[in-house]
């Protein structure tokens, strides 16, 4: 087993201070701390985001529409914890035309087309390629997505940053969430969250155990509360560790875990 390297990017919508036990050593907020992909599982990207505003209003292509050689960007997330009131976006009022949609992208009323969710600790989303999505200001999360960058950003709220708006109509899904892609997991027990074509991710904590079969292979273990140990070392809170499988994992009481593994090998 190995702990995965961290990679820090500073947003102009990160926090100053983000939660412990996350430290932020620059002069610029601290948006996302990344665990830079191991040979492994090098399709996927993990990473804890910390906002204190909203991010643009944005899509990802799948994996035929993104630029040749590169891979689309299936994601999902995890909420940690979240302000009251603290909401996400995820997909539209109504179903929009490609005009609709520009329209309002132009003019701001997008902000109101977007379905918009409130939030609490142990909410899951799945957001796959086409979702026109948003996450609000006081919300920490763990996402774990394909290995790509592309965003295609329609709205940013005015800040000077360049959006993308013809690539984002071309990809998005003009329409409603689909209500079947979010659930809700404390992590007591042993819950998958998704088992998709892209990555498996499970949440776990107290005296539950891993099913037979489930992550036996490299498997990223990210611990969300302390005393979580693999094959008697301790796992730190906010760290990554690439392991062959969870043979020796333990957690102790009131340890909460969350697994991930690549599936599209």
């Amino acid at each position: 087993m190995r702990q995965l390297p961290v990679h820090l990017v500073h947003k102009v919508w990160g926090r100053m201070e983000p939660p412990p036990p996350f430290a932020n050593p620059g002069d610029e907020p601290l948006g996302e701390i990344w665990f830079d992909p191991p040979p492994e599982i090098a399709n996927l990207l993990v990473k804890f985001i910390f906002t204190d505003a909203a991010l643009s209003v944005q899509v990802h292509p799948d994996d035929a529409q993104a630029p040749q050689g590169h891979r689309g960007k299936n994601e999902c997330w995890y909420i940690l914890d979240a302000e009251p009131g603290a909401t996400i976006a995820v997909g539209l009022n109504r179903d929009m035309s490609v005009e609709e949609l520009r329209a309002a992208a132009l003019d701001g009323s997008i902000e109101q087309a977007l379905s918009h969710v409130e939030v609490q600790p142990g909410d899951f989303f799945s957001i796959p390629a086409g979702t026109v999505h948003a996450i609000g200001a006081g919300i920490s999360l763990l996402e774990v997505q394909q290995n790509s960058d592309i965003t295609y950003r329609l709205y940013d709220y005015g800040r000077p940053r360049e959006l993308h708006l013809e690539d984002g109509l071309r990809v998005s899904h003009r329409g409603p969430y689909d209500a079947a892609l979010r659930s809700h997991a404390e992590g007591r027990s042993y819950e998958e969250l998704i088992d998709g074509p892209y990555f498996r991710v499970a949440t776990m904590g107290g005296e539950a155990s891993v099913p037979e079969g489930r992550f036996a292979g490299d498997v990223l273990l990210l611990p969300l509360a302390e005393g979580v140990t693999l094959k008697g070392e301790a796992l730190g809170v906010g760290t990554c560790t690439l392991a062959k499988g969870t043979a020796g994992l333990v957690l102790a009481d009131g340890a909460r875990l969350a697994l991930v593994e690549d599936t599209s090998v």
